[in-house]
């Protein structure tokens, strides 16, 4: 049997800039506890490419997700908080950084 992923609002949003209408209040909370390991991270890229520079992905996280953090700073300036660490589980946010054009 599957587990269903939660995904939820928590955290401020510095900007919402996507055009559609309708007000965001808080940045996305995925937990990626209960997403297979061998999709896990390439999850986590997809949801923060959904998330517009300066905005932020609140992820759940069952370890200290320090490889993926490295991943993530690899493909984009990423600022990284540790809301919560362990023992059971890691909160972290993660706000993509606004480029500078120059």
């Amino acid at each position: 049997m599957s587990e269903s992923l939660e995904i939820g609002r928590q955290m401020p949003v510095l900007e919402h800039t996507c055009g559609c209408g309708v007000d965001h209040d808080g940045a996305p909370v995925l937990d990626v506890r209960p997403i297979p390991h061998a999709i896990r991270h390439a999850s986590v890229f997809g949801a923060l490419d959904a998330v517009a520079p300066g905005g932020s992905l609140v992820i759940i996280a069952p370890h200290a997700p320090l490889p993926l953090l490295a991943q993530l700073a690899e493909r984009a300036p990423i600022e990284v908080t540790f809301l919560v660490e362990g023992p059971d589980a890691w909160h972290v946010q993660i706000t993509r950084q606004v480029l500078d054009p120059t």
